[in-house]
C-alpha cells in the first residue's frame, strides 16, 4: 500500500506541468470515452444493482446507485463543462510590493494528492477524477463496495485515456484495498496524501474526522429545512417544498424538516398534506401540526434525523426567530430555505442562518455543483474553513506566495 501511495504522489509532477489546453483536451477525451463505453458501463452497473437487490439495499440507495443512458450522459456533460471552465491553477490572486522593493504574488496552486471517500454514487468517480485533474490534483478514490463494478469500469476508462496520452495511470486511482483497513491506511498517509474528502453517512464522516492524520474537509449530513413564512405565496410554497422533498428523497440536499409559521399553517398544511399524499410521503408533525392535519407525531429524534427517504418532519413555529432557532439546534450547516414575499424577513433569514447555502424562494435541491455552474462537485462541504458548499475546482486549490527579489537580504 505504501508503494501505491508513493507512486500516486510521484505522479503529481507530470500533472503539474501540463498546459491548460492539454488538460482540457484530455478532459474532453475522458468524456468521449465514457460516452463510447456507455453500454459497457451500464452492463457493469447492472451487476451492482443485482448486488443491491440481493442484499435488500434501500430504494434510496438503489436510486443513487443506478446508471442509465441519461445519467451517463449527465456525467459526460459534467466533464465537458469542467473542461470549459477557466483555469484554476496559476492565477495571481493578489500582488503587491513591500518596502524592501521585493514583489510578492499570491498564486493559486493544486493541493496535491486528494483522497475521496464516498458511498453509493458511481458518478462521483468520474466527477471527482475530472475536478481533480482540472485543478492539477492526483485523485485517490474510495467508493463503496455496493458500486464496485461501476467504479472500476469508469476509473479504468479514464486511466486508459491517461495512458494513451503518456500520463501515469496513478493520476486517477481507485484505492486498491477497499476494506476498513485500507481506509485506515489512506487517512493516515499524511506523508503522501494532502487532503481527505469523506462524503456519505454520518458514521463515515465521524470516523474519518476522528481518526485521520491528513487534513479533512467534511461533507457531512444534509439535514435541510424549508421555512414557510407567514407572508409566503401559497402556490409558490407548495411548488417549492414538493420539489425540495420529493424530486429525489435520497440526496443530501433534500428537505428533511418543513417549518411553517402559525398564521399560515391552518391554510397551507391541509393543502400540503393532499399534495404529499399523492407522493406517498410519510408526514410526522409536532403537536400543533397534529391539531391541523392527521399525521404521525414527531419526536425530537425525528427533527434530528436525516431520513434520506420519503419521510418529512413538520413543525409549526410562532415566528421567524423560532424558525431560525430550530435550525440552529438541528441544522447540519448544509442548505436552508425561506419562502416569503417579505423582503425584510427574507434578508433576516439569509443573514441569521449559519449554513453553507441559504435560499429565498427556491428549493434546497439546487445545492449542487452542476447547478452552481461548477460542472460537478467532489461533495457539499459543511466545513467553515477552506471550502464551503459545493466544492469544485477552486475548492481543490490552495495558494503559495511567489516572492521576486533582486539580491535582497534582511537587516
Amino acid at each position: 500500500m505504501e508503494d501505491f501511495f508513493k507512486r500516486a504522489k510521484g505522479s503529481s509532477g507530470k500533472l503539474s506541468i501540463l498546459k491548460p489546453v492539454v488538460k482540457n483536451r484530455i478532459l474532453n477525451e475522458f468524456a468521449s470515452a465514457l460516452r463510447e463505453n456507455r453500454e459497457k458501463i451500464i452492463g457493469e452497473n447492472k451487476k451492482d444493482l443485482d448486488y443491491a437487490k440481493e442484499h435488500n439495499l434501500s430504494s434510496a440507495m438503489v436510486d443513487r446507485l443506478l446508471l442509465d443512458k441519461n445519467r451517463i450522459e449527465a456525467m459526460v456533460s459534467s466533464i465537458e463543462l469542467i473542461a470549459s471552465l477557466k483555469e484554476p491553477v496559476g492565477r495571481v490572486l493578489d500582488g503587491w510590493s513591500v518596502d524592501s522593493g521585493m514583489s510578492i504574488h499570491k498564486v493559486s496552486v493544486p493541493i496535491g494528492v486528494v483522497g475521496i471517500i464516498y458511498e453509493s454514487r458511481p458518478n462521483v468517480t468520474s466527477d471527482a477524477a475530472a475536478l481533480c485533474f482540472k485543478s492539477g490534483n492526483v485523485s485517490i478514490l474510495k467508493g463503496g463496495k455496493e458500486a464496485s463494478y461501476s467504479n472500476i469500469v469508469i476509473a479504468t476508462i479514464i486511466q486508459d485515456v491517461l495512458e494513451k496520452n503518456s500520463l501515469p495511470r496513478e493520476l486517477v486511482s481507485l484505492l486498491p484495498d477497499s476494506s476498513r483497513d485500507g481506509v485506515d491506511k489512506l487517512i493516515k498517509m499524511d506523508r503522501y496524501v494532502d487532503l481527505i474528502i469523506p462524503r456519505g453517512g454520518e458514521g463515515l464522516i465521524k470516523y474519518v474526522s476522528a481518526n485521520s492524520t491528513v487534513p479533512v474537509v467534511k461533507h457531512d449530513k444534509g439535514l435541510c429545512h424549508t421555512y414557510i413564512d407567514e407572508f409566503a405565496d401559497i402556490d409558490m410554497a407548495i411548488k417549492i417544498v414538493l420539489n425540495a422533498k420529493c424530486r429525489r428523497v435520497g440526496i443530501c440536499n433534500a428537505m428533511e424538516t418543513m417549518l411553517v409559521h402559525k398564521n399560515i399553517a391552518p391554510t397551507i398544511l391541509p393543502m400540503l398534506k393532499k399534495e404529499f399524499d399523492k407522493h406517498k410521503t410519510e408526514l410526522r408533525g409536532c403537536e400543533n401540526t397534529t391539531k391541523i392535519i392527521e399525521v404521525n407525531p414527531a419526536t425530537n429524534e425525528d427533527f434530528d434525523t436525516e431520513y434520506l427517504a420519503n419521510i418529512l418532519s413538520i413543525k409549526v413555529v410562532d415566528s421567524l426567530d423560532d424558525a431560525v432557532e430550530h435550525i440552529k439546534i438541528y441544522g447540519s450547516g448544509h442548505s436552508e430555505a425561506i419562502i416569503t414575499k417579505d423582503y425584510k424577513n427574507g434578508e433576516l433569514f439569509l443573514n441569521a442562518v449559519d449554513a453553507a447555502c441559504v435560499y429565498i424562494n427556491a428549493s434546497t435541491q439546487f445545492t449542487d455543483g452542476g447547478e452552481f455552474g461548477f460542472g460537478a462537485e467532489v461533495g457539499i462541504s459543511t466545513n467553515k474553513l477552506h471550502a464551503r458548499g459545493p466544492m469544485g475546482i477552486e475548492g481543490l486549490t490552495t495558494y503559495k506566495y511567489k516572492i521576486y527579489g533582486n539580491g535582497d537580504i534582511r537587516s
